[in-house]
């Protein structure tokens, strides 16, 4: 064995042996950062191991961070978060869990950060538009096992840090980089869903093994994957409000930021377009098509990758695909609709106080028109539960009763800001969905319940659902419920995608940042909502915000 070879064992070993805690300094800190980091494991692969210490709860769950010297990023407000809660909650195996979750995203995802200093500018062309292209901040957060950032899981396995933004410049910069990087995205393929590294990052893209026909055509090495998802436009609008909502920062609204605002308005403005011409009835081709050559109907649009007919005057914007990456049955897809009306909103919002009027007209125009859309062809009555919310609609008189886990969904309307969770169609609608006499994709067995979706199957409910379910939840009982569910599922000390409703050692994806994200962000809803529940009984609320 070479002296090389053998340092990078040595350090591998050091670097991860007894869960990080401060061992690589037995080689002391003049150690090459760049071999150190040579050294560090794959999380995929760490991620399916449990390691070393085990918490002090029942489960004996174990400490699944990466050394400080392995991880992606790092920030001491984090930290402080999580030496705060974890040393105040009673049940230490949820505690665990929170500790691996909280930072999960930090410590695993961010593949390239730059904070704006030394990024130069690089222009494809001279025109105004595209001034500033890859300028400024900018920050590549994938999902997790897989090498590609999709628009909607970097937005929420970022949420969890937008109330430290103001007081953590290193916070500040990487999600100030996440919207100008998402904003590039948007400008170049605004139909895509997950995308390649940067180029400026000089990582290499990697295939999805696909054999895909779309339009509008992209660059491979630029997208992983274009699936056209209404809520993954939704979720660039949601990064930039909850940034500046944190931070009252607009130093994201710059001119590529405003191109890619009028990207998007021009999406939605093809995708409001019926199948047929209301005027002259002839059949008009919709600006997206999707094909891909598989076996399974859900990765796929019917018609040759048209999909469903849909009928004009609804106000409504076509979906093709749900946030779980599977193809609508009927492409008005109401949570993702009712996300994007609340954001085009609350954009609007942001731009009048900033003087951009016009703009925020626009926006504010459209994000009315879904809303009153949903209301008039999005509630239906069923002859159980009352007046409900359709999962999708097709503006014909047609919808599909259910939910998915994946978000935005029926369940998260009250947390996308859509109605509050006392609402009645809500209440009646999540009655509905949390059952199986209501919901075809809610699924219970003896070692888990929850919704999942026909992305994985119908034994496999994902966790994110229970976590859904606590936040939208003001029952102590249901709330408590739900995260036991989780944690027990959880034996590997971090959230699954999936759990067999039988067999809790029948999991998909062992590393999965954006369920990792949502459970932080239920333990501090709970927190902050139902402080007793983790604390104990006369414990004060925890707010991130207000805990410096």
């Amino acid at each position: 064995m070479g002296s090389m070879t053998l340092l990078l064992v040595i350090l591998a070993a050091v670097a991860y042996g007894s869960g990080g805690y401060g061992k690589e300094d037995v080689l002391g800190w003049a150690t090459d950062p760049n071999k150190y980091k040579a050294a560090c494991p794959d999380y995929r692969h760490y991620s399916m191991v449990p390691h070393r210490p085990l918490s002090n709860g029942p489960l004996s769950l174990p400490y699944q961070r990466p050394s400080p010297r392995c991880r992606s990023f790092s920030s001491p407000a984090v930290e402080k978060v999580i030496e705060d809660l974890t040393f105040q909650m009673k049940d230490k195996d949820l505690a665990r869990i929170f500790e691996n979750a909280f930072p999960n995203t930090l410590d695993t995802t961010v593949r390239w950060h730059v904070d704006g200093k030394s990024m130069k500018s690089r222009k494809r062309k001279a025109d105004d538009d595209d001034d500033g292209y890859w300028d400024g901040p900018q920050s590549f957060i994938v999902t997790g096992d897989i090498n590609a950032e999709w628009l909607r899981d970097s937005t929420n396995q970022l949420a969890q840090y937008q109330s430290l933004a103001k007081k953590d410049r290193k916070i500040e910069r990487l999600i100030l980089g996440a919207i100008n990087t998402q904003a590039e995205f948007v400008i170049e393929s605004p139909y895509c869903n997950a995308f390649q590294p940067p180029p400026p990052s000089e990582v290499a893209p990697s295939g999805n093994g696909q054999d895909d026909t779309v339009h509008p055509a992209y660059e491979p090495t630029r997208v992983f994957e274009c699936k056209y998802e209404i809520d993954s436009l939704a979720a660039f609008l949601a990064l930039g409000n909850q940034f500046y909502n944190s931070t009252g920062s607009k130093e994201f609204l710059h001119k590529r930021w405003y191109v890619a605002i009028e990207t998007l308005l021009a999406v939605l403005e093809e995708q409001a377009k019926p199948t047929f011409d209301p005027k002259t009835g002839e059949f008009e081709r919709n600006e997206y098509l999707f094909r891909r050559r598989t076996e399974a109907g859900t990765e796929t649009l019917n018609l040759g990758g048209i999909g469903n007919p849909l009928n004009g005057g609804t106000g409504l914007i076509r979906s093709a695909f749900r946030p779980s990456d599977d193809a609508t049955i009927l492409g008005y897809f109401i949570p993702g609709n009712a996300m994007m009306a609340v954001e085009l909103k609350r954009t609007a919002e942001m731009l009048k106080a900033v003087g951009q009027i016009e703009v925020a007209k626009k926006l504010q125009a459209r994000g009315e028109s879904i809303e009153k859309g949903i209301w008039e062809h999005g509630v239906v009555t069923h002859k159980r539960y009352g007046d409900v919310f359709a999962f999708e609609v097709d503006g014909y008189g047609s919808s599909i009763i259910m939910d998915d886990a994946n978000l935005p969904s029926l369940l998260a309307l009250p947390i996308i800001g859509f109605v509050k969770r006392e609402d009645k169609v809500y209440q009646n609608t999540r009655k509905m969905i949390l059952e199986q006499a209501g919901n075809p994709y809610y699924m219970e067995g003896q070692a888990f319940g929850g919704i999942g979706g026909p992305h994985v199957g119908l034994q496999h409910p994902w966790p994110m659902s229970r976590l859904v379910q606590a936040m939208t939840s003001d029952d102590d009982d249901e709330i408590t419920n739900a995260l036991h569910a989780v944690r027990n599922t959880s034996r590997l000390g971090l959230v699954h995608e999936t759990i067999h409703v039988d067999r809790v050692t029948d999991y998909t994806r062992s590393w999965f940042a954006w369920a990792n994200s949502v459970f932080a962000q239920t333990i501090l809803d709970v927190a902050a909502r139902k402080p007793h529940l983790l604390f104990g009984k006369e414990a004060e609320p925890y707010e991130m915000r207000k805990h410096d």
